[in-house]
């Protein structure tokens, strides 16, 4: 019997494939417990057409994504911080900071663990840092740490 996995079921199919299983298996344990539903020509065209649906919510992710992306790349963020001699900072700038200022000034809401900064900014001056806006699309944010006064 051919059924569309509404729930990934572990050895036999993940979530959304169909397939061919004993009609046994179907019948007590797949269908009894809304593991899947049999594959009918109603339910394959509601299974493509929430493919085609979840695969254009996908392209608009990737191109607001692509938007974010301009946008941060033409922004300076400037945050101040207490420095000692050579421009060293007492403290550090973290990923935190940059996403709050971000929120503060430019009214952009990023995660702050979308922020790839390898380790906090330690030093005075402008600072390149890497933003991962969605898997195929990652922007480069400067960041100017001046001393505070």
């Amino acid at each position: 019997m051919k059924v569309i996995f509404l729930k990934d079921v572990k050895g036999k199919g993940k979530k959304g494939e169909v397939k061919n299983v004993a009609d046994g298996y179907a019948h007590n344990y797949l269908l009894k417990n809304g593991l899947a539903v049999e594959a009918t020509p109603g339910n394959l065209s509601t299974l493509n057409a929430k493919k085609k649906k979840e695969q254009q919510l996908a392209e608009e992710v990737l191109k607001e994504a692509k938007k974010q992306k301009e946008a941060l790349e033409k922004l300076t963020v400037e945050l101040f911080a207490k420095s000692g001699e050579g421009g060293r900072l007492f403290g550090s700038i973290t990923s935190k900071q940059i996403a709050d200022e971000l929120q503060k000034k430019h009214q952009i809401k990023i995660d702050k663990r979308k922020i790839e900064l390898s380790d906090a900014i330690r030093s005075l001056g402008y600072t390149k840092v890497p933003i991962k806006l969605h898997p195929e699309v990652s922007a480069t944010l400067t960041v100017h740490v001046k001393a505070a006064n």
